[in-house]
């Protein structure tokens, strides 16, 4: 395909700030969790099941789930935290969708055992919810073609790429990410989009993610 097909529109880079803030609630056994976790704006969900991979951007993937963790090593409940840990993020393409899950395998538990309800962390060691504020900046990197997004990706920093990887398509629930969605509609190339959306981003790390995305554009627009 050629790589210099001018795009409809130009791609715009985007980058973002998170800001952690404290909700005010907090929760010491599970059936204040469960209740807690479907009162708390979308953007605490998001916070609980996205905080390592916002923290830590360069380490390995499959971050952990602070619900499984918590229900694990502060009440000891291990069959739940493995069904929460076991939940696979990338399968919902909204975070709302992503509640009722957690909160279906918490309440199919607490069916089962109703007992676990009652167990209580010790002091200091409540479930404290925090949400995630986002501040969304306009980088001064844009493409109007396959060949000059390449090169402007390979520039943009990890936080630019995690914007418009993650947060395009859960948290803004787009259904897609920004990358697929400018590819397929602008330039015009639904082969390479639907290959870069196909891409399971939990399973890399961010950098992994670009070298990725960049190899499938790059090997596309050779041909």
């Amino acid at each position: 395909m050629n790589a210099q097909v001018k795009a409809k529109e130009p791609f715009k880079f985007y980058t973002r700030m998170i800001l952690p803030e404290l909700t005010g609630l907090k929760a010491d056994n599970l059936r204040q969790l469960l209740k807690m976790i479907k009162e708390v704006s979308p953007s605490a969900i998001y916070h609980h099941t996205h905080r390592f991979l916002q923290q830590h951007q360069h380490l390995a993937p499959e971050p952990p789930n602070d619900f499984a963790y918590w229900v694990t090593e502060v009440l000891g409940e291990d069959r739940l935290g493995e069904k929460l840990a076991s939940i696979n993020t990338v399968e919902f393409s909204t975070i709302e969708t992503l509640r009722e899950v957690i909160v279906s395998a918490i309440e199919g538990y607490l069916k089962e055992d109703p007992t676990a309800g009652s167990r209580t962390a010790h002091k200091g060691e409540e479930f404290y919810f925090i949400k995630s504020v986002s501040f969304i900046f306009p980088t001064k990197h844009t493409a109007c073609d396959l060949d000059e997004f390449v090169e402007e990706l390979k520039k943009v920093t990890i936080s630019s790429i995690y914007f418009h990887i993650f947060e395009a398509r859960l948290r803004l629930e787009k259904g897609n990410n920004d990358f697929s969605f400018w590819i397929e509609t602008s330039v015009g190339d639904k082969a390479v989009a639907d290959k870069i959306s196909k891409l399971d981003p939990y399973a890399y790390t961010l950098e992994d993610l670009r070298g990725q995305i960049i190899g499938m554009i790059s090997k596309r627009t050779k041909k």
